[in-house]
Formats: C-alpha cells, sequence, structure tokens
C-alpha cells in the first residue's frame, strides 16, 4: 500500500512529537536484553528531583519489578550530573496519595526504590548531593566517574538524613566512616568514594556508563528468578534497620524542618553566603 504525501508529512510530525515528548520527560527508559537503562532526565536542573521526577522513578521500578523481560536495572541521570538531589524550586513535601493509596513524591518513591528485588546498577558522575547520594547508596552495585562531586549536606541545612540513608550507608561503608561523612557534609570524589566503599569502581566519564551497561549485561545472563531470589537473601537481614532507619528520619524531618536553624540554612543559600549557626548555640 503506498502512503501520499500528505501522510508521510503527517508522520513525520508525529514522529518529532512523539521524540519531543519522550525528551521533555521526566524520566527516560530503554530496554536492551534484558538491561533496562532509567536515566533522570533534568538536566537542566542538574538532575534535581521534583515530584513528576520522583513519581516517574517510582512507576518506572514498579513496572521493571513486575515484568519479567527485565532482569537487571541502571539508573543514570541525563547530562553531566547524576542528581543534585531535591529541586528546592518545586518542593512538595511528602505527596498526597493517589486514588489507589500509594503516596507520590519522595516517599512513594523510596517505597519502590526498597520494594525492587532485581539488581539495580548507578552509573554516577558530576554532582550527586542529597537525594541524589541517598539514591545511589541504596543501589547494590554503584560505579562512578572521574567528575563525581558527591555530598550528603543535611546537617548542613540543620536537617537529618533521609531515604533511609543512616542505616545503608553505615552497613555499605561502617558506622565511623558514615558518621564522618554526615557529621562533615564534606564533597566526597571518585576516588574517595571507592576507598571508602561508596562505589565498586571508579572510570572515566566517557566509559562509566558503557562500562556499567556491560556489567549489567553479564548479571543479566543469569535466570531473573535466581537474581531476584538472591537478591531477597541479601536484603532480608537489612529490612528491619532501613525500616527503623526511615521512620526515625521521618520524625527526625518532622521535627527539624522549618527549625531556626533550617530557616537560617536556607536563607544562607539564598544569600549565597555562609550560615551562621552560633547564634543559636546557649552559653
Amino acid at each position: 500500500m503506498s502512503v501520499g504525501p500528505c501522510m508521510r508529512v503527517r508522520c513525520q510530525r508525529d514522529l518529532l512529537a512523539y521524540r519531543l515528548r519522550v525528551s521533555d520527560s521526566p524520566i527516560l527508559r530503554e530496554l536492551d536484553d534484558g538491561v533496562l537503562t532509567v536515566t533522570l532526565n533534568r538536566p537542566h536542573k542538574r538532575n534535581a528531583f521534583d515530584d513528576p521526577q520522583w513519581d516517574g522513578l517510582r512507576d518506572a521500578l514498579n513496572r521493571a519489578r513486575g515484568d519479567d523481560a527485565v532482569a537487571v536495572v541502571v539508573l543514570t541521570g541525563a547530562g553531566e550530573d547524576f542528581s543534585a538531589g531535591q529541586d528546592l524550586a518545586a518542593f512538595g513535601g511528602a505527596g498526597e496519595p493517589r486514588a489507589d493509596g500509594h503516596p507520590n513524591g519522595f516517599y512513594g518513591c523510596v517505597d519502590a526504590v526498597f520494594a525492587f528485588d532485581k539488581p539495580l546498577l548507578a552509573a554516577v558522575k558530576g554532582v550527586a548531593v542529597g537525594g541524589g547520594a541517598t539514591l545511589a547508596i541504596a543501589c547494590d552495585i554503584v560505579y562512578v566517574g572521574e567528575s563525581l562531586r558527591l555530598r550528603l549536606p543535611f546537617v548542613s541545612l540543620g536537617l537529618v538524613p533521609e531515604l533511609a540513608s543512616s542505616y545503608t550507608l553505615q552497613s555499605a561503608i561502617g558506622r565511623q566512616r558514615a558518621a564522618e561523612l554526615f557529621f562533615t557534609a564534606e564533597w566526597v570524589g571518585a576516588e574517595r568514594a571507592v576507598e571508602v566503599g561508596l562505589a565498586a569502581r571508579a572510570l572515566p566519564d566517557a566509559e562509566l556508563l558503557p562500562a556499567t551497561l556491560a556489567k549489567a549485561r553479564e548479571i543479566a545472563r543469569w535466570p531473573v528468578a535466581s537474581l531476584r531470589a538472591t537478591k531477597r537473601t541479601l536484603q532480608v537481614a537489612h529490612r528491619a534497620g532501613i525500616q527503623a532507619a526511615r521512620d526515625a528520619e521521618v520524625d527526625g524531618m518532622q521535627r527539624m524542618a522549618g527549625s531556626p536553624e533550617n530557616r537560617e540554612a536556607v536563607a544562607a543559600f539564598l544569600q549565597k553566603r555562609e550560615p551562621d549557626f552560633r547564634q543559636f548555640r546557649k552559653g
């Protein structure tokens, strides 16, 4: 059957519109031979999260969990960065429950991350701050690029950790090293990330995603049922600790958010100055 010029033009226009919609999506998905690449796609915001991106990642993980064609998920960021964490300009709190009862926004995504029962790899380069860092820490295997600048800034914001990182970081690198990174809020580069156990390997930025995908394909050769069962055995000893950490973090955030120290930290950030927390010390 032949296609006339008008139909070809219309098809080309529809294809272009589809590609524009896809490129504008906060989450991109690409499945190749059992490996699903999930890309955080707000590069103009350093992939900082707003609620649509939290929701998109939640939905991508939940869909991949129920899809037998997916054996492994690789999480990465578009552009030069992994994620700058929560987009303060789009901060929406915990999110209201959906009609099916599942929460939106940050908390719904955290539920999906810890419910995901297949291997979850992260390819992390550039900025990984706050929620960007804690999301990477929650993954099973992390590979980092040489440009990595990772930071856990919670105490500097007058807040507490999130995404169960007060447990997962200790589990990954030990209590003392975790305490140092949380209490100092220092910047961590690629070499330091591998040294302390935050990452399995550091690679040149240009090689990071191809190498991570190669490792994911190596894993995806094996039976999905075996991969899932193995991940469950790895998770079982940590479930209680993760839940306890999440509960404590939610309580801490509710108490600390909006405190004088938190307001000073936000004001200092907006005014591009160092915060002055000495004013709140007694004696």
